[in-house]
């Protein structure tokens, strides 16, 4: 390999270009329309437009990126995290191109990438597992069927993503329809297939994995465990490695039936094996996600492995390094840094950073897509960058990561970071003799009251572009232009706010409108027009940041509801309906 394609965006692109400056190798990038000034974007060595906005028109457009590789000449294409990185048919599309594809074979990413045939594959490497359905589920009866005959709650995923994304919890039987459309609709905007199977789901675990590293040369080494426990709508928002209070049998159950799975599987690559534990001490496998994971510097720090070198590797067919198993040193721990407010349940909140001002110190590391003046654009994941804080143990990183956080400034945009400032203080995460925390802590055991933010978050400037033909000595250029800047210099009126802010919207000032949180898309009406609802009651689903935002009414009263439809694009001040 000596030039890489980066089929993605944000802080992986980053991770990934800064790797192949490591390896002497020429990194692509490629962007949307809202990335156009992107970090990744002005640090690679190339850089080519997706022409467009929406996720499915550019960062998942396989077809479009294979053009862009065969354009800039690359050999080699790594799709980092997300988006088409567990896609098999981009992947086999990629090869059939012929550039090295830098992940798991495509039957590999079938096989494991569906999680029916990976519960299989992991029945035949006698992995523990919880009941399941034995392939995707055709509708929400089928979920109630097994519901019957398992028991609840029950968990229904997306079988062909990760990361959380499509994946509901049902507790009753009532909500068994509503997870299953929401995890269908999910699962179908972020990964481009609905198909979900369910499962028991179990109360209260912990969420522990183990990341592999398989060569073509049969060599599978395991670098130990991570801690995944604090999630939020069941994606993780803060890791350590290795995971913390775990019995030697357990650890060794987690690493021998990891290594047995990716054998099983044929697998090579990186890759990432899931467990819950449940605070009885049963062990599930849960999934396989066969790619690069957010987490993975955690690993990296207590093992000294570069694990996107490592893909470098095993991808050009060299062995990994080291052929045995590290063991760890130290204690580390990453805080994922998201445009949300924690104090209105993680909100989603795009919008412009002015300020992003990273600790420095002993054990400190921040891997980061964004810096002051960064667009946070709504089409996309909040995750804007990682903090990562090591020590000699868990205790000395701890007390690394409340400093780090307590330094740690980002201004212009809401953050989670009130979160890791309550959460590295809190007895139950720091405990120093067992983890008090589960996969649902934050939505049922979390009980600190966060103030909201004070940021106004407006919305992402320089989002909407638009371009221009223009002849540079004799040559045909397309240039890129932020819709409103290119307005203003039409009409010959260029102000200090042309990138502009937030439209004014009086509509918030009316006490009877119900207004839109964020900017998105409006999924679906949860209450008839005309409807009497009261304070708290859902009535519209909101989807935006790829993930699915519910408002709930201000006020008791009659709903009217205003102009959006399902499917309709909603600005954060608009009124969707009004309460009377």
């Amino acid at each position: 390999m000596k030039k890489i394609l980066i089929a993605n965006r944000g802080e992986i692109a980053v991770r990934v270009v800064r790797a192949c400056r490591d390896a002497a190798l020429t990194s692509v990038a490629v962007y949307a329309d809202p990335d156009a000034d992107a970090l990744h974007v002005r640090l690679a060595d190339e850089a080519y437009s997706l022409d467009g906005t929406a996720s499915e028109d550019t960062y998942l457009d396989g077809e479009r990126l294979i053009e862009i590789a065969a354009r800039a000449g690359a050999d080699a294409v790594h799709p980092g995290y997300g988006f088409l990185s567990e896609n098999a048919d981009f992947a086999q599309a990629v090869i059939d191109a012929g550039l090295c594809w830098i992940g798991p074979t495509p039957q590999a990413i079938r096989d494991l990438g569906n999680k029916v045939t990976a519960r299989a594959i992991a029945v035949q490497a006698g992995a523990p597992l919880v009941p399941g359905s034995d392939g995707p589920v055709a509708d929400a009866d089928a979920v109630r069927v097994f519901a019957e005959e398992h028991g609840l709650p029950v968990a229904i995923k997306a079988a062909f993503g990760g990361g959380g994304r499509g994946m509901r919890i049902a507790r009753e039987m009532d909500d068994i329809d509503d997870a299953f459309e929401s995890a269908v609709r999910e699962s179908t905007a972020a990964f481009g297939r609905g198909e979900c199977f369910v499962e028991r789901f179990l109360d209260k675990p912990r969420h522990v994995e183990a990341q592999i590293l398989a060569d073509t040369h049969g060599n599978i080494i395991v670098l130990g465990t991570r801690d995944c426990s604090l999630q939020r709508r069941n994606q993780k928002l803060v890791e350590e490695a290795p995971a913390p209070f775990l019995s030697d049998d357990q650890r060794e159950r987690i690493h021998e039936s990891a290594r047995d799975i990716c054998r099983q599987a044929g697998y090579t690559g990186a890759g990432t094996v899931e467990y819950l534990v449940a605070p009885d001490g049963v062990i599930s496998f849960l999934e396989v996600n066969t790619r690069l994971q957010v987490e993975h510097p955690v690993t990296e720090q207590i093992t000294g492995v570069d694990i996107v070198a490592q893909q470098f590797r095993i991808a050009d067919g060299l062995e990994v390094e080291p052929k045995h198993d590290p063991a760890p040193v130290g204690h580390a721990f990453e805080f994922r840094l998201n445009a949300e407010d924690p104090a209105q349940g993680f909100l989603p909140c795009p919008g412009t950073i002015e300020v992003f001002e990273a600790p420095t110190g002993a054990g400190i590391r921040v891997d980061s897509g964004v810096q002051s003046g960064s667009i946070v654009p709504d089409a996309y994941d909040s995750l804007m960058a990682k903090l990562i804080v090591t020590g000699a143990d868990r205790a000395q990183a701890l007390r690394r990561a409340t400093s780090a956080l307590d330094e740690m400034v980002i201004r212009g945009v809401p953050t989670v970071l009130a979160f890791h400032r309550a959460v590295v203080r809190d007895p139950a995460f720091i405990a120093d003799d067992q983890l008090g925390v589960h996969t649902t802590w934050i939505e049922n055991d979390f009980h600190e009251t966060l103030a909201a933010s004070s940021e106004l978050a407006a919305a992402a400037p320089g989002a909407a572009r638009k371009r221009l033909t223009i002849d540079i000595d004799g040559k045909s250029v397309q240039l890129g232009l932020p819709e409103r800047l290119l307005t203003a210099l039409i009409e010959g009126r260029v102000t200090g706010d042309a990138n502009g802010g937030a439209p004014e919207n009086d509509e918030a000032a009316d006490d009877t409108a119900l207004v839109a949180p964020i900017n998105g898309t409006l999924v679906k009406w949860l209450t008839e027009d005309g409807a009497a609802v009261e304070a708290g009651d859902g009535v519209a689903v909101l989807e935006a940041m790829k993930m699915e935002t519910k408002v709930n009414a201000h006020r008791a009263g009659q709903l009217e509801r205003g102009k959006p439809q399902a499917g309709d694009r909603v600005e954060r001040g608009d009124a969707l309906a009004h309460i009377a």
